[in-house]
């Protein structure tokens, strides 16, 4: 690590906020009511028994809106409260480079989110003793889901990064991720369809978090949706960067 010394600063950073959420309620109450969240629509609202179908499509439905609530929750610490409670400054003066700082929070919100979609594992396992699921699309369901978290977690690092506030961060990343899921909504195409014409419609729901999810429920990997949640992820956390730089004074 020492021919490294960006990658021994960002798994410095990694494991001190990690450490910072584990030690604190707040990874244990996001992971509770993120599990509670989710068993209430999946089976209250998506009526996961009355279905009866050996598939999970009605525990993923719902995993763009929640995570649009829950996980700006999570990353609007990342840089708001260090600067709130002047740790940031002190942060700053690390000999470290701002990738390593980003990506380290980054890292650690991605984790605790991550940690919950595994406690979902025993709905996967009572599907597989219901019936007989299809594992790789649900497997492929998972991996889109963590890619689409990390999105979401991108997008409430960037806004942490912008304001001291915590409550500014989480209500300004809920509006953005709401506009980039609200966009693959068939109520918002069909209208953007009346305005402005059906082709430009299709093309704006291309950038809605919403639109790349639906097929990696039905078990269909694509690399343009991929590549999508990985700019996103990438373009969010190159903002984060520019952001905490402004207040480095580099």
């Amino acid at each position: 690590m020492k021919k490294y010394p960006g990658v021994s600063s960002m798994l410095a950073v990694y494991r001190r906020e990690l450490l910072s959420y584990l030690t604190t309620p707040t990874a244990y109450v996001f992971v509770a009511v993120f599990l509670f969240a989710i068993g209430l629509f999946t089976f209250q609202v998506g009526g996961f028994f009355e279905e009866r179908r050996a598939d999970l499509l009605a525990f993923f439905t719902y995993h763009p809106w929640i995570f649009m609530i829950f996980l700006p929750a999570i990353a609007m610490r990342l840089w708001a409260e260090e600067s709130r409670s002047g740790a940031l400054e002190l942060l700053l003066t690390l000999p470290a480079p701002t990738w390593a700082l980003v990506a380290g929070k980054f890292l650690a919100a991605w984790t605790v989110a991550a940690a919950a979609l595994l406690l979902t594992a025993p709905l996967w396992i009572t599907v597989n003793i219901l019936g007989s699921p299809d594992n790789a699309a649900i497997f492929t369901a998972y991996i889109a889901s963590l890619l689409m978290a990390g999105a979401y977690i991108a997008i409430g690092s960037a806004t942490s990064a912008m304001t001291q506030a915590q409550i500014v961060a989480f209500v300004m990343a809920v509006l953005i991720s709401f506009l980039l899921t609200a966009l693959g909504t068939p109520l918002v195409m069909d209208f953007f369809s009346g305005v402005i014409g059906g082709g430009v419609a299709e093309g704006l729901a291309r950038f809605s978090l919403l639109h790349h999810f639906d097929a990696a429920q039905r078990g269909v990997v694509e690399f343009r949706s991929v590549f999508y949640y990985v700019s996103l992820i990438a373009l969010c956390l190159g903002f984060t960067a520019l952001a905490v730089d402004a207040r480095r004074g580099g």
